[in-house]
């Protein structure tokens, strides 16, 4: 069995840098974060054990100091907070940040604000928090449902493929051939990267193991994207997700993760995948004790 690496994966700098500034935060002072800092859980449990709290309620916070997640949230979520005389700190992501600015840009331009995300991902309740009236689209039906505007802004939530939103202007435009539709580009450069890897990765592999928590948006687009070039596509948490029946010995496998899965996670599942490998290569040796090899990168 052959196991290659995609070119990026893993943590991004915006989700190193939100668990650098908890993490050192919560050595001065208690904190709690309001909602999941990222959305996978082995960094979550790793950051309850640290005193770390997590509250999705803001009325359950009882520590002076509140951190925002890298996700981000709206101005009158933030004011909500100060007014509980709560100190803030931001975690948000430069990349989320800039997703904010681009969107209240344009509707001081006079567009109708329009984001492209899953509704009720935390990213996008933040950036829509601002705007009444705000749409969410992420399909052609959602946007033929629209009313005509005289002008449409268009930002992105940043962890959608960058593929899909720009066909959704396009047909935006399309829709609406009398509106003037200005969009900005708000897809991060990690998730552009991890996705255009993913799919490069894919194509050459027999199967994909793509590693990431299950609520996180930016892992389900990798699989997603995995599985247009691959058939055999895994979404798994941890190392103790695999199962060997899913792979044979001649297979080429990829493994890949989302911008929120640890290095430690990511190393599990190669050792995993490694001690798999070597386990047909030497039939009669147990798994359990074969020795800890270094996963070959591709």
């Amino acid at each position: 069995m052959k196991l290659l690496r995609a070119d990026h994966l893993g943590f991004c700098f915006g989700v190193r840098d939100a668990l650098t500034l908890a993490q050192t935060e919560a050595q001065r002072t208690p904190v709690t974060v309001l909602g999941d800092l990222v959305h996978n859980q082995t960094v979550l449990a790793d950051l309850r054990e640290r005193g770390i709290r997590l509250e999705r309620e803001l009325s359950a916070v009882t520590t002076d100091t509140v951190m925002i997640t890298a996700h981000g949230t709206s101005e009158r979520r933030l004011a909500e907070v100060r007014a509980r005389g709560h100190h803030i700190i931001e975690a948000t992501c430069p990349l989320v940040r800039h997703a904010h600015e681009s969107l209240a840009t344009l509707v001081k331009q006079g567009c109708h604000p329009v984001v492209i995300g899953q509704k009720g991902h935390v990213e996008v309740v933040g950036l829509t928090g601002d705007f009444d009236g705000c749409d969410v689209v992420l399909s052609e039906a959602d946007i033929d449902a629209l009313p005509a505007r005289p002008c449409f802004g268009v930002v992105s939530q940043t962890t959608q493929p960058v593929a899909r939103v720009r066909a959704l202007v396009d047909y935006l435009r399309r829709r609406f051939p009398q509106s003037e539709v200005r969009f900005r580009d708000t897809v991060c450069q990690p998730t552009k990267q991890r996705q255009s890897a993913a799919e490069s990765l894919a194509r050459r592999c027999d199967v994909v193991v793509v590693i990431g928590g299950a609520q996180s948006n930016n892992t389900r687009e990798l699989v997603a994207t995995c599985q247009r070039h691959c058939r055999r596509v895994h979404h798994v948490q941890l190392a103790a997700d695999l199962r060997r029946d899913w792979f044979h010995p001649d297979d080429t496998v990829g493994v890949t993760a989302g911008t929120s899965t640890p290095d430690s996670v990511i190393a599990g599942v190669e050792l995993t995948l490694q001690r798999f490998a070597e386990a047909w290569e030497s039939p009669r040796v147990p798994v359990s004790t074969l020795p800890q090899p270094e996963f070959a990168v591709a």
